[in-house]
């Protein structure tokens, strides 16, 4: 009979220690996810913001052709890391995440363009463009801020 309880009692140690080591692993995998997700969508936002800055600075600027001015927005869109940080978004985040990323960024995508075929900053044409995209980025970011638990700001 001792021998029996006492066998008893370690299946019952044992098994509530690979219980607990399980919970606290989930946490620990449930808290690097979010990390990851964070620092993803950080990165993302960065880049649309950068992107936008860089395609906007461009097409303030002087050309001596059009397809001079087409070619400098397009490599400054390039350059900021968008299409990097787009792929990783579509890799770590949720679909409603993702899909209003991708909203967001076919927004700017859709500015580009029009810069690039010489829509001029500030412009009537312009205006429509830009508004498209920041309720997309308000929209994105309301998600973001959803999925890492983090409240609304109510400011956008």
């Amino acid at each position: 009979m001792p021998l029996l309880s006492t066998l008893t009692g370690a299946v019952i140690g044992i098994t509530a220690t690979l219980i607990a080591d399980r919970n606290r692993w989930r946490r620990e995998e449930t808290r690097h996810a979010l990390e990851v997700r964070r620092e993803v969508y950080t990165e993302f936002v960065s880049a649309l913001k950068a992107a936008g800055e860089e395609i906007r600075a461009v097409a303030l600027g002087d050309h001596m052709s059009e397809s001079a001015r087409d070619a400098a927005v397009r490599e400054a869109f390039r350059s900021t890391g968008m299409y990097t940080a787009s792929e990783r978004l579509w890799l770590v985040g949720p679909p409603q995440v993702v899909a209003a990323g991708n909203e967001a960024f076919h927004s700017l995508r859709r500015i580009r363009d029009a810069y690039a075929q010489g829509v001029a900053v500030g412009s009537a044409e312009d205006a429509p463009l830009i508004a498209q995209r920041r309720t997309a980025m308000a929209q994105m970011r309301g998600l973001m801020r959803e999925d890492l638990g983090i409240g609304p700001l109510g400011i956008e």
